[in-house]
């Protein structure tokens, strides 16, 4: 088993942990191995003497814990264990799962899943959703290129599908190509280690719609941002279009060569953000409906909706959850059962309240006698000092927000003094008791749902 399969493996072997019982996975499903993906296909390879068994009772529940790694469109096949191995049998770099097929400059497998129709449209990615179907509808004329960037989770990668999906049916044979950065990177050091660059570059730049998912790792890897600058280019001057998906703006983009951010900010840049209770739950009923679903209430999937508010894989991953153990107990998927599930998944009779920037700002300077002003200065002495360290560490440890956008909210800052603070404030933490209690205390009091800063 390769090193990426078996680290996927272990994940859903975490997942059928929690699915059953601790003497059902040691007896049934801790002999199976995960021996292929292909094609969006996880191959699970069982002992002889349990394969008929596992197949006809746990097909379900593997099938369902695969989906919550993998994504919703993976399937398993429960094969023999000296089965004759697939043609093709590697798992993907990159985003693994069934997405796309990540084979550098592939254009032939898009998730047909992922199609306008099928994006659940809310205030959060009204813009994002309306840019990239104009994309779509008008290659290289509507906004070009597009920029799309937000929080891992979200949509984007949907959204570069959808584009894709839309332009293979009604683009008349306009050729369309969907790579990673990753893959972009993997494909041009294999192009120079076999003296194949020509051949590089014309399979991205010889396309009508280049999508390139998670630019933010091109951030400080020299050499791949000249050639995906060079690539760029050639593909702007002809008339291509190009999108790109990153989950920071450009300009967060520190180590981000000046030229090509000029380049990523000529365009439309739009943003995809958290989805609100609405969105989510049409989300969710989306995939009730999608998935045929039987809810033994109507509002059974509202304490998912309630509960997970930022990220949309984890919106649909917990419901992926309840299903399994819906079909594992023959219980019916009512609020009970929901709730039951949700607190195994997140432990506690009520849910952290999110904390915004400045409600760590005004608690952290509260507690340590630091005004709001003296934070946000230049002001270096100790006690100043050692409060904005402790708020920015509590800034990264309870919020979303990235490093430049923390920087920003705390006196225009820049990421590198964030990381900076951050590792001074672990180190203190980890060597200081009274340290260790301070942040304690206040992670805690920041943490509480109707937590009063002024008691």
């Amino acid at each position: 088993m390769n090193t990426e399969l078996e680290h996927t493996w272990s994940k859903i072997q975490a997942e059928l942990r929690r699915a059953v019982t601790d003497s059902t996975y040691h007896l049934w499903l801790a002999p199976l191995r995960a021996r292929a993906l292909d094609g969006g296909t996880l191959e699970i390879a069982a002992p002889e003497e349990i394969r008929t068994w596992v197949a006809d009772r746990f097909s379900r529940v593997l099938q369902t814990c695969a989906a919550a790694v993998l994504g919703a469109e993976a399937t398993i096949a429960i094969v023999p264990v000296d089965a004759p191995p697939p043609e093709r049998a590697a798992i993907r770099g990159g985003a693994v799962g069934p997405q796309a097929d990540l084979t550098p400059g592939s254009s032939d497998s898009f998730n047909p899943k992922y199609t306008f129709d099928q994006f659940v449209i809310g205030d959060g990615n009204r813009l994002a959703h309306a840019a990239a179907l104009a994309v779509a509808e008008l290659p290289g004329q509507a906004y070009n290129p597009l920029f799309i960037y937000g929080p891992p989770g979200l949509g984007k990668t949907h959204l570069l599908h959808a584009i894709a999906n839309y332009v293979r049916e009604y683009g008349d044979g306009m050729s369309v190509r969907y790579t990673t950065v990753e893959a972009f990177t993997n494909h041009f050091v294999d192009s120079l280690r076999a003296r194949s660059l020509d051949d590089f570059k014309r399979r991205y730049r010889d396309t009508d719609i280049l999508l390139i998912d998670d630019v933010q790792f091109l951030d400080g890897k020299h050499k791949i941002e000249e050639e995906f600058f060079h690539t760029f280019n050639a593909l702007y001057e002809t008339g291509s279009q190009l999108v790109v998906t990153c989950d920071r703006m450009p300009r967060d983009m520190g180590a981000l060569a000046e030229r090509l951010r000029e380049r990523f900010e000529s365009g439309l840049v739009t943003d995809i953000r958290s989805p609100d209770l609405a969105t989510r739950m049409a989300i969710l009923r989306k995939r009730v409906h999608h998935d045929h679903v039987l809810l033994a209430e109507p509002d059974a999937i509202a304490p998912i909706a309630d509960r997970i508010t930022t990220n949309i894989r984890a919106l649909q991953g917990a419901l992926i959850r309840v299903v399994a153990f819906h079909s594992l107990t023959g219980r019916p998927i009512d609020r009970d059962l929901v709730t039951e599930v949700l607190d195994g998944l997140y432990p506690g009779a009520a849910r952290p309240r999110v904390r915004t920037l400045e409600e760590i700002q005004e608690a952290t300077c509260e507690r340590l006698g630091v005004s709001p002003e003296a934070m946000l200065s230049p002001e270096r002495t100790a006690k100043v000092a050692w409060a904005r360290q402790v708020a920015m560490y509590l800034a990264r440890e309870l919020t979303d927000a990235t490093l430049p956008a923390i920087g920003r909210a705390f006196g225009g800052r820049n990421h590198t003094t964030v990381m900076h603070a951050c590792k001074r404030a672990s180190e203190r933490i980890a060597a200081d008791a009274e340290a260790y209690e301070l942040v304690r205390g206040l992670t805690a009091r920041l943490q509480e749902p109707d937590a009063d800063r002024r008691s």
